[in-house]
């Protein structure tokens, strides 16, 4: 059928068969469909929606419009997490350790930071040496002798969805719950999972801030990749203030290796981790209860088999032996240090969570443009939890800068984001619900 006939039936509200999306899309990986097809047909999308079957044939085309990995050789259950992004966020470095030493495999495929989130792959490229695009072989050997590894796409992963994108993204057609279910789920399909989890954030420093709006997409996700045939699970947790007390590249990992060391751990952070990591045994049907998950993840995590998988994983991609013990010798150090004290006493009462990820990146720790490089040094750390009491003067936020004017900057954007009251505010649970399939 010809492209304008599939674009045709959209437009007019009619549903698209399997058959025509699976056409159209490999119209789109060929080249025979045009850019203005795409667009029109995204916009048709964006006005008459997809149902249910039509966005799982859009992921799944879209998945199979390039590389499918196969792990059939791993025996053991592969299962991944994916997160919508937040400030803070650096579940993934901890979380894929202690998956693998629950006996699954996790080939982590990541990505970049994106606006005002920070992205995995640049926080794990802060570890010198560390090598987040490995020949295939590598990557491999690497999930299948210590569990997991942590890269950047490999191979050639839903190209359709690459080239679907950037037409969307200039066309007014990125806000459609179809289109960005397909987008998500057609690049971690694509990775030969048998099993995804996704954290899927609201509030402040998420992209989406509405619960009910944040509800929709979970919902979408879980429902199209179980109807995809990879089973799937999402939670919804609250980025109403920065999940780790770290926000940053170098600061971030750090604050990881100090986590799995169980020197400190943030206490949002550890819920979230080890929530995320019982509904991945759940989900590759390992454990059939989520309390009892939770606690094989904690036991993982507590008596040091994560942490020494973490360092076996950084070691085998590239970074230095030992770099648990030893990661304050590796890791990058700002010129600038500073401490942000508190202008009165009280509680801290809220955090504009966005804008403290806005600071990062003015200061170099992300990227205004896609080709700009990153400081991997500069961030904020020590951040204060929010109900926290403080009097005038304590810290609230340590600053991490190249220069005194970022670091200034950095200083009036925490003083405009912390917010502080006489009275404590309330209790707010980070994890708001878990939606299954």
């Amino acid at each position: 059928m010809l492209a304008q006939e599939i674009i045709r039936i959209k437009r007019d509200g009619g549903a698209l068969s399997q058959a025509r999306i699976a056409e159209f899309i490999a119209g789109v990986t060929d080249g025979s469909v045009t850019d203005a097809q795409i667009s029109a047909l995204a916009m048709a999308v964006f006005f008459n929606g997809m149902d249910r079957d039509e966005t799982v044939a859009l992921t799944l085309a879209m998945r199979d419009s390039g590389d499918v990995l196969d792990w059939s050789d791993i025996d053991r259950p592969v299962c991944d997490k994916h997160s919508t992004g937040g400030v803070g966020d650096n579940v993934s470095l901890m979380l894929a350790p202690i998956a693998a030493a629950c006996g699954l495999a996790v080939p982590m495929i990541s990505g970049r930071g994106l606006g005002h989130t920070g992205g995995t792959l640049d926080k794990m490229e802060s570890i010198p040496g560390y090598n987040v695009a490995p020949d295939n072989t590598l990557f491999r050997t690497i999930t299948r002798d210590i569990g997991c590894a942590i890269i950047g796409q490999t191979g050639d992963l839903a190209p359709a969805d690459k080239r679907i994108y950037g037409v969307r993204d200039v066309t007014a057609t990125v806000e459609n719950l179809s289109l960005i279910t397909a987008s998500i789920l057609s690049k971690k399909l694509a990775a030969g999972l048998g099993a995804l989890v996704l954290d899927v954030k609201f509030g402040n420093g998420a992209f989406i801030d509405d619960i009910a709006e944040t509800r929709a997409l979970a919902e979408s996700l879980v429902q199209v990749a179980n109807g995809a045939g990879t089973r799937t699970a999402a939670i919804l947790t609250d980025m109403n203030e920065p999940l780790a007390s770290a926000a940053g590249n170098a600061v971030e990992v750090a604050n990881a290796v100090r986590f799995l060391t169980g020197d400190d751990r943030d206490p949002r952070l550890e819920t979230v981790v080890l929530t995320l990591v019982g509904e991945m045994l759940v989900q590759s049907e390992l454990e059939a209860d989520r309390d009892a998950a939770i606690a094989t993840a904690r036991a993982a995590l507590d008596d040091g088999r994560a942490t020494e998988l973490f360092g076996r994983m950084v070691h085998g991609l590239g970074g230095p032996a030992g770099f648990v013990d030893s990661f304050r010798d590796h890791l990058p150090v700002a010129p600038l240090i500073e401490d942000v004290p508190a202008p009165s006493g009280g509680f801290v009462s809220g955090v504009q969570t966005r804008a403290l990820g806005v600071a990062v990146v003015e200061m170099g720790g992300g990227r205004r443009r896609r080709e700009d490089e990153i400081d991997h040094a500069v961030g904020l750390d020590r951040i204060v939890p929010v109900g926290t009491s403080i009097q005038k003067g304590d810290p609230v936020v340590r600053i991490h800068a190249r220069d005194a004017a970022s670091l200034e900057r950095a200083r009036q954007a925490v003083l405009s984001a912390v917010s502080i009251a006489e009275a404590a505010p309330a209790t707010r649970p980070v994890i708001a619900e878990t939606i299954t399939g």
